[in-house]
């Protein structure tokens, strides 16, 4: 195996293994579900697409220019771990004790599809604060533009990634439906609690790694 392609293979691994457990398509389809109760099928299929091309943009603009907007703001990584990880065990804790997942109101209304889709089915529900500081610390171990060739196929890789990313979004939100009649109530409860709790797990990993890294800069 090439040194590029070795490190194609290690981008695709490392993108989809850090991002995968915390957009978690799968557990955010019956939510989703949930949170579209009330619209129609070509509506909730409307909708499964549009959060799958916002999800896409916000990853990608996160993994290639996040660093940059750091850098603007005199932010660093491990602040943005920090709060990011604290919002997500927010958000998580908050599912997990409430009784009704159903907690926004979601209209059919052709003017309003577009700004439901990207909030809050899009942010915080598919991409949050912890996707986000995730795709941003990815992009500040890309290989240096210097190096053209390793920057290039790491790159390639990373939106090949989230590509495939956006694709299970799509797939998993457009056809919640079969999959929440396939698990029925209670199964679909228990897969909510189950995202809830990996997601708080994750939110505190976050979290821990921030502090970690600012207690190492200090």
């Amino acid at each position: 195996m090439t040194g590029n392609l070795r490190l194609i293979v290690e981008s695709v691994l490392l993108v989809v293994a850090a991002l995968l457990p915390i957009v978690n398509p799968f557990g955010g389809a019956p939510m989703f579900l949930a949170l579209t109760a009330d619209v129609s099928r070509e509506v909730r299929a409307e909708l499964a697409s549009k959060i799958a091309i916002n999800a896409l943009v916000l990853l990608v603009a996160s993994l290639f220019v996040g660093t940059y907007v750091l850098d603007f703001f005199g932010l660093s990584v491990p602040i943005v771990q920090v709060a990011g990880g604290i919002v997500v065990c927010a958000a998580s804790w908050d599912l997990l004790r409430s009784e009704h997942v159903l907690n926004v109101e979601i209209v059919s209304e052709p003017t309003d599809i577009g700004t439901r889709a990207f909030y809050p089915l899009t942010m915080p529900l598919t991409v949050g604060p912890g996707s986000i500081s995730v795709a941003i610390t990815l992009g500040s171990q890309r290989p240096p533009t210097s190096d053209l060739p390793q920057f290039f196929a790491a790159s390639t890789a990373a939106i090949a990634s989230l590509v495939a990313m956006s694709l299970t979004v799509y797939l998993c939100y457009r056809f919640a439906p079969r999959l929440v009649s396939a698990l029925g109530r209670g199964g679909t409860n228990v897969v909510v609690r189950l995202s809830a709790f990996i997601l708080l797990c994750i939110g505190i990993q976050i979290l821990w790694n921030g502090v970690k890294d600012l207690a190492h800069l200090t």
